[in-house]
């Protein structure tokens, strides 16, 4: 398998068409062919007129309504943002720095590149699903780009790199998937326990799923926490 047959490009809540069909134009161009898009809008999107020549992207494209499906068994999970007016509790890295580790991991492990809409970007709950964050350099006075060529940039950027650097490969860890179901798991416990309360359990969720990316667990660590968690369920719900 190819190394860009690893790297998963989703775009969250996409609302032009043309965006779509030029990023599809753009993963085309330099060799990637997974897109996922989650919630767009309209559902025209796959005439695009913009997708010269990647018409066959754009048919094979998968839609679906929830991030963490789109999401899959990407076991590193990258969003593109700029921040500029808003604070985030995430590692932050500029493409030229960022793309040489995604390459890097992309030679043996999947990824996904996450892009937001055109007129918000990512939300902080989409955000919480991410690793770490990717900016691109833009200048002061524009900081936002075009979906279409941020999408173009940033494939450029990770296919120049013609090799891994054997200096920046990680361990295996749990894919997003796993990470997800423990964070599912978690959930009822930490609201039978009163650690999730109703009126912050959007805010403190964000942080619990947060927390679990950074624990950057092992797959077999990932399965035996379910294991565990599995238990004290049962246990909370059998006193």
């Amino acid at each position: 398998m190819q190394w860009q047959q690893h790297l998963r490009i989703i775009l969250a809540g996409p609302r032009n068409p043309l965006n779509i069909g030029a990023a599809a134009r753009a993963m085309l161009n330099f060799g990637f062919g997974e897109l996922w898009l989650v919630d767009p809008y309209p559902p025209a999107f796959r005439e695009a007129r913009s997708a010269v020549g990647a018409q066959d992207v754009l048919r094979r494209a998968k839609v679906t309504s929830d991030l963490a499906e789109a999401l899959g068994e990407s076991s590193l999970v990258v969003a593109t943002s700029v921040l500029r007016a808003r604070s985030e509790p995430h590692v932050r890295r500029m493409l030229p720095d960022g793309a040489p580790v995604l390459r890097t991991h992309l030679a043996t492990r999947p990824a996904a590149l996450v892009f937001g809409c055109e007129k918000f970007g990512l939300s902080s709950e989409q955000l919480s699903f991410c690793d770490w964050i990717l900016t691109i350099p833009t200048g002061e006075d524009c900081p936002s780009m075009n979906l279409g060529q941020a999408v173009a940039l940033c494939c450029y950027e990770i296919a120049r790199r013609a090799r891994p650097v054997p200096a920046l490969r990680t361990p295996a860890t749990a894919d997003a998937a796993q990470r997800e179901r423990i964070v599912e798991m978690l959930t009822p416990i930490l609201e039978a326990g009163g650690y999730l309360l109703p009126n912050t359990r959007g805010s403190q969720l964000k942080k619990v799923r947060r927390w679990v990316g950074r624990l950057r667990l092992a797959p077999a660590d990932a399965r035996m926490m379910q294991g565990m968690l599995r238990q004290v369920r049962w246990k909370v719900e059998h006193p």
